[in-house]
């Protein structure tokens, strides 16, 4: 397992990217380089900042206000193993994890058949918001993506029912 990430940013206050106050780590490198991309600066594989996973840890540790971690991009899940440890280690300290992926969901099962750190990502992530962003169907209304492709995916509840199961917002956000 890799004990460092390369990162575009990290956001250690961010309240639009999941529900409550979270941590918001933005892998470098992403294949799917969507037009409209609010990252476009996290396409190139070789850009960005190389971090150690204890020092993207250090940032979100010990804030008792913080609800989690989102690992976004970028596309986190090609740098799985670090992204999976990190979330791990998230989970750990009671914080939920959510990720943005341009796959599929589908896509992604499939590849996590064949890779080890794909499927343990998916195990310790509780949201998944999945597909890639399309300009075409980008909408300021909706909550927690960009376009209307996009699901927000309930991990826990969809392992749980054998079926995508959408995200549905706690009262208490």
């Amino acid at each position: 397992m890799s004990e460092t990430l390369r990162l575009y940013g990290l956001v250690s206050d961010s309240i639009v990217d999941g529900p409550g106050y979270r941590t918001a780590i933005f892998t470098q490198g992403c294949p799917h380089a969507c037009p409209g991309c609010h990252n476009p600066g996290s396409h190139p594989m070789e850009g960005g900042t190389v971090w150690t996973l204890d020092d993207i840890e250090a940032k979100f540790t010990g804030n008792p206000m913080l609800s989690g971690i989102t690992l976004s991009g970028g596309e986190p899940f090609l740098q799985a193993a670090g992204c999976a440890e990190l979330a791990r280690r998230a989970r750990g300290k009671g914080l939920t994890v959510w990720v943005y992926s341009g796959f599929t969901f589908e896509q992604l099962q499939a590849m996590a058949k064949k890779d080890a750190d794909v499927a343990a990502l998916l195990d310790h992530a509780d949201v998944l918001v999945d597909g890639r962003f399309v300009l075409a169907e980008r909408s300021l209304e909706l909550l927690y993506c960009g376009s209307r492709n996009q699901r927000v995916i309930d991990l826990a509840k969809t392992r749980e029912a054998g079926a995508v199961v959408l995200y549905t917002q706690p009262e208490w956000c």
